[in-house]
């Protein structure tokens, strides 16, 4: 093992004891002190809240990090598929020890939190990842993924204003509906057409080639379960908030899949 790939895997360790620390001894404090309503919640919805908290704090570092690259790795715009991987693999190290934190969570409260759905994004997540940490292969695609942590704070909002029983009616329901469904397809869906297109400019390039069949299936299923993933949850979030428009004022529909 090179010393880049010890360094990942120790980065990967690290931020799988940080999200975990946060989960168990941070979270619940924190949320006790600034939200009356978090006391009054069940014990499944306080293990889910303490979870969305982790959640915004990944996406935040993630999706920062994320941008920086995108925008000034000179080495990865240049070259996608063999460019310089160093800051990818700390990012893409980051993400892999929450996915493991919170794969471990969802056994731990399976019959609390069970979301199979987030569980194939993981899985699928994990096994791309895992080539960009051992071979440092497609940094700027491993790296262009992580743009979509950007919508998961406004999704966990919503889950959070749903929780403490916020009017879906109420101006911050709806405006922080409208702005996850933006969001979410401006980061998800929007990006699927230019995202592919770049693939696609790889095909039968020297580099490509030099990826050998196991990162290349890894890379394309990966991107197509992840893809499907997101227009599915595309259509929830447009469905849920169309439920929310139309409802009566004051109202609060029915809940279902959707939501």
């Amino acid at each position: 093992m090179d010393d880049s790939v010890f360094i990942s895997y120790c980065v990967v360790a690290g931020s799988f004891l940080f999200f975990q620390f946060l989960f168990s001894a941070v979270s619940s404090r924190i949320s006790l002190k600034v939200c009356n309503g978090y006391k009054k919640l069940s014990y499944a919805k306080q293990c889910e809240w303490d979870s969305r908290i982790v959640s915004n704090v990944h996406a935040l570092i993630v999706g920062s990090f994320c941008l920086y690259i995108l925008v000034y790795d000179d080495a990865v715009n240049a070259d996608p598929i063999w460019g310089d991987p160093f800051q990818v693999k700390m990012n893409v190290a980051i993400t892999s020890g929450y996915l493991v934190y919170d794969l471990l969570l969802f056994a731990r409260f399976w019959k609390l939190m069970s979301d199979p759905y987030m569980v194939c994004h993981h899985f699928a997540v994990i096994y791309a990842y895992g080539y960009v940490l051992n071979r440092g292969v497609l940094p700027y695609f491993a790296n262009f993924r992580l743009i979509s942590e950007l919508s998961t704070p406004f999704v966990n909002q919503r889950w959070f204003f749903d929780a403490i029983n916020v009017p879906r009616s109420s101006r911050f329901f709806v405006l922080n509906g409208l702005a996850m469904a933006v969001v979410f397809f401006i980061v998800r869906i929007a990006v699927i057409p230019s995202y592919y297109s770049q693939v696609f400019a790889t095909f039968g390039t020297e580099g490509y080639i030099r990826l050998g069949i196991g990162p290349q299936v890894a890379w394309i299923v990966s991107c197509v379960i992840l893809d499907i993933l997101n227009v599915f949850w595309m259509y929830k979030i447009l469905y849920g908030f169309y439920r929310v428009v139309k409802s009566k004022p004051g109202g609060k529909p029915t809940r279902n899949h959707a939501d």
